[in-house]
């Protein structure tokens, strides 16, 4: 059960806020210019790369290594491939996971670790592993760890992540706002050089800005009705978010803001992109979770009895290109079940700053649910 009056307590939120979550959303920005500090002090910048690597390889734990190759997947379009190395293992525990090379992988091919812990033996037997091969390793991750030694070895190029204090409390969240810029921002600094999309150091300023933007209207001193972050979270308390996007940014947006519902706040939430999520999900606003389903709702003895699930359509919009767009057909759609639709949609602005507004919207969300659910 969500606790809405406490999405308007600073001082509760703060008391509940035992990860540092809502410390890692509001400092998003500053997290972003010290990643890239980070990055430009490693070498980045001066980097001369021979051309282009034939493909993108990308090995880490959790929801931070999957969301960073999938927003570099989508940024850097059809250049070169970008794949997460996915691991095997027992357990998620560092020491149980495992990752391996493709058997096609070699010296024409970058390999990417990134990870907000870096004692993974794996993850330093990856790196010996691609050496031998001849492969190009790059690794982001704290300093002083295992893996920032193996790289040395390796004659890899490390850059040290940028943390904070409140980052050694507890094991990080993947989907933890704060990791998500610390291991992707150097990374979108490297590919940058290498040519497979455009994020100089003037275009990082602008998210680390836009970021600073969002951490203003959607702080926990701004009060509901006017905080989009704690409107949406009020919206979704009860519901089973249906998340559907619109436009290649949008795309990556939706399916971390899912993974960071379930991750940080234990909902479940189901994503799917325009125009095929109005087939695909069809039948499930037509279902027992449309709001239409259960017509003696409105008299139901909310204090006694727990409320009926129902879906909500939360609509993440980029501009699409040519000026097509589902977004009416999906309102309609919705609408047609007695479904409740939210609408996001970023300022206008270059495609990693819009990028980065959806993101940090919907982090900002996903935090306040959790605090406010006792997650």
């Amino acid at each position: 059960m969500l606790d809405e009056s406490l999405l308007d307590a600073p001082e509760g939120l703060a008391e509940a806020d035992r990860r540092g979550l809502l410390r890692g959303a509001a400092e998003a920005g500053a997290r972003v210019r010290t990643a890239a500090r980070n990055a430009a002090e490693a070498g980045v910048r001066g980097l001369r790369p021979d051309g282009r690597p034939r493909a993108v390889l990308i090995a880490g734990p959790g929801a931070a290594a999957t969301h960073a190759a999938d927003l570099l997947g989508t940024l850097a379009g059809a250049g070169s491939p970008v794949t997460r190395l996915a691991p095997t293992g027992v357990a998620s525990a560092a020491g149980a996971l495992r990752w391996e090379l493709p058997g096609w992988a070699g010296s024409v091919d970058l390999l990417l670790i990134a990870t907000p812990d870096g004692t993974e033996p794996s993850l330093s037997l990856l790196a010996e592993q691609a050496y031998r091969r001849g492969c190009t390793v790059v690794a982001v991750a704290p300093a002083g760890t295992p893996l920032a030694e193996t790289l040395e070895g390796a004659r890899g190029l490390f850059i040290p992540m940028a943390t904070a204090p409140y980052d050694h409390g507890e094991p990080l969240a993947g989907s933890a706002p704060g990791v998500l810029w610390a291991l992707l921002t150097p990374l979108l600094a490297l590919l940058d050089r290498v040519g497979l999309l455009s994020a100089p150091p003037d275009a990082l300023e602008k998210v680390a800005d836009r970021l600073d933007h969002i951490a203003e209207r959607c702080g926990p001193a701004i009060v509901t009705y006017s905080n989009p972050a704690k409107t949406l979270a009020a919206e979704l308390a009860d519901a089973l978010p249906v998340i559907w996007t619109e436009g290649d940014s949008a795309g990556p947006a939706g399916r971390r803001f899912a993974a960071g519902l379930a991750e940080l706040s234990g909902i479940p939430a189901i994503v799917a992109e325009l125009p095929e999520a109005l087939a695909a999900h069809s039948a499930l606003l037509a279902g027992p979770l449309a709001a239409s389903a259960d017509p003696d709702d409105f008299f139901r003895d909310r204090v006694e009895e727990r409320p009926a699930l129902h879906a909500r359509v939360v609509l993440l919009r980029d501009r699409p290109l040519g000026g097509l767009t589902a977004a009416p057909a999906a309102r309609d759609l919705a609408l047609s079940h007695d479904t409740p639709i939210s609408e996001l949609e970023p300022d206008p602005g270059d495609e990693i700053e819009t990028l980065a507004e959806l993101i940090a919207v919907t982090d900002f969300t996903a935090v306040y649910l959790a605090l406010a659910s006792g997650t």
